[in-house]
């Protein structure tokens, strides 16, 4: 039954293989049930740093960590059953601090989640319409591999900074140097060296060729801190001490979910704040959201490798149909929109290449609502060098650029660099179009442009500008 549904033999895997895939997956994007919660949650209306809407309220996070949890199981499988494609779905990152940053202190939470539903519902018209998937067609092959290559240098960066081994400096304000390896450019703390310690594990797996190298690398990392925590006892937080989830038994395995979030949303932004705001937010959150997406999609397709020679991705339209469905369910859900996951990329790297990869992971997810104190066990520092260890992998697509000419080269460069420089996939798309459309005018090669990388390239514009 599963090898008719999947295609699993057809797509060159075995069950084994999707299964393992999709556990690497959860493992390494599992955190998000615990980072949203910190991003748009707090753990009391008393606490200074809680994140409060304009009415004063604040969302529990504990309810934030439930929704998001459910929204992800149940969007990352209908994902795989949709689309059979391994990539898995949960709460974007940026999308999340736009709304707790920007958009809640404007009015109440309810109506901040349902301009969220308003941007999944807009998404959803322009791929129903062809819009988007044509947008998706359009791109170059250059540039989609650009695209790859900066997600690679993108999720590199996320899994140095998740390990402490790449750090803002606490005065970057008064330094031309932003960033800075470890603390006071030293790497001797307990949880860094663990992310070393696993970071070299893991490549060495990888180069002797050793089955589910990523997987044993996660695991053997994860014990490796349990260890250390039960002989030093860093603790967690803090300069020093683990930064998402602690390697130590919790005293509580099971607990249920508090799902009161569910459908408490709002349509009364308009009312609140000037019509021409609330549609500039919503334009922000269209055009990060259904960029995002895209720029995703495109890398985890080259890792798997299913973009054609012609540069398509197939089945790319039902794709980017349920993607925009989790940007409404998250909206719904108050959970704040879901998209397709660079980290699915470590599971594809383990072998997972159908829908049944997107299955185990989901099924994680909604076991995620009931076990989270057990899932947290593993911290963010052992799952951090499967990050970097996909991104290595991911960048072996800028061969597949022609850097011999300017007009190709520089919109490329720009599109891999702004990516990680900016901490936003949307950012370097942005540059990269732009810098393609220009280039091409002026050196005469205005006709080789697809009209919608015009009206693409005129969108960023507008939205560098407003954002």
């Amino acid at each position: 039954m599963l090898e008719r549904y999947f295609r699993i033999a057809a797509s060159g895997s075995t069950v084994t293989r999707e299964v393992r895939g999709g556990l690497v997956t959860f493992v390494t994007m599992a955190y998000i049930v615990v980072l949203n919660p910190l991003i748009i949650g707090s753990f009391s209306a008393g606490d200074p740093s809680a994140k409060r809407d304009v009415l004063g309220n604040v969302l529990s996070v504990s309810q934030v960590a439930a929704v998001t949890a459910l929204v992800a199981g149940v969007m990352t499988i209908l994902f795989g059953l949709v689309v059979n494609y391994p990539f898995a779905m949960a709460t974007g990152l940026g999308i999340n601090t736009l709304v707790a940053v920007t958009i809640a202190p404007q009015m109440s939470w309810p109506e901040a989640m349902g301009l969220v539903l308003i941007n999944g519902l807009v998404v959803l018209l322009l791929v129903v319409t062809g819009v988007r998937t044509a947008v998706f067609d359009a791109v170059p092959a250059p540039l989609k591999a650009a695209i790859a290559v900066g997600i690679g240098l993108f999720i590199t960066l996320i899994g140095l900074v998740d390990a402490g081994f790449v750090r803002r400096l606490p005065d970057a304000a008064n330094t031309t140097v932003p960033v800075g390896l470890g603390i006071d450019g030293s790497i001797s703390t307990w949880p860094t060296a663990v992310f070393c310690i696993g970071l070299l594990f893991t490549v060495v797996l990888m180069a002797r060729r050793v089955r589910g190298a990523i997987l044993l690398g996660v695991l053997g990392t994860a014990v490796l801190a349990i260890v250390v925590e039960s002989v030093v006892q860093v603790g967690s937080g803090g300069m020093r001490g683990w930064s998402l989830g602690y390697p130590a038994l919790p005293e509580q395995i099971v607990g249920l979910p508090d799902l009161s979030l569910l459908g408490e949303v709002s349509f009364g932004a308009f009312a609140r704040i000037p019509a021409l705001t609330v549609v500039l937010l919503v334009f922000t959150l269209v055009l990060t959201d259904f960029f995002d997406s895209i720029g995703t999609m495109t890398g985890l397709g080259k890792e798997a490798g299913y973009i054609r020679a012609d540069g398509s991705l197939p089945h790319a339209g039902r794709g980017l149909f349920v993607d925009a469905l989790g940007a409404v369910a998250g909206g719904a859900a108050s959970a704040s929109s879901n998209t397709v996951y660079i980290e699915s990329a470590s599971g594809i790297a383990d072998g997972a290449r159908t829908g049944l990869a997107n299955v185990v992971t989901g099924l994680l997810f909604l076991a995620a609502m009931f076990l989270t104190p057990l899932y947290t066990v593993i911290p963010i520092e052992a799952a951090a060098p499967a990050l970097v260890v996909v991104g290595a992998l991911m960048i072996a697509q800028v061969r597949e650029i022609d850097f011999s000419d300017f007009v190709i080269a520089l919109p490329a460069f720009l599109t891999i660099v702004v990516m990680p420089f900016t901490y936003s996939i949307a950012n370097g798309i942005g540059a990269g179009f732009i810098s393609w459309v220009l280039l091409h005018a002026v050196t005469g090669r205005a006709r080789r442009v697809h009209p919608l990388m015009w009206v693409v390239a005129a969108a960023f514009a507008v939205y560098f500008v407003v954002a």
